[in-house]
């Protein structure tokens, strides 16, 4: 059975290759496929935060970041700043 009697993981940063323990949460989303309410998430360290943030802005979707563990129901068309 998949799963059965494995510990639970530690959430990890989205970066590629990366392997630290997650801090935060990007919330993310593409508005020229999706509305304010879909929100895409990636998790990022301490180091990566910064970076991953940045590689969605320069893309044009808006971005939310919050602690890890922080839902947010909407990412909204403005970039919103680091909680």
């Amino acid at each position: 059975m998949i799963g059965f009697g494995e510990a639970e993981l530690e959430p990890t940063c989205s970066r590629a290759e990366c392997r630290e323990a997650a801090a935060w949460n990007i919330n993310w989303r593409n508005p020229r496929i999706h509305g304010p309410e879909r929100v895409k998430v990636w998790l990022a360290c301490e180091h990566h935060r910064d970076f991953l943030r940045d590689y969605l802005a320069a893309r044009d979707f808006p971005v939310l970041v919050t602690p890890l563990g922080e839902a947010v129901a909407r990412v909204p068309d403005v970039e919103s700043s680091v909680s």
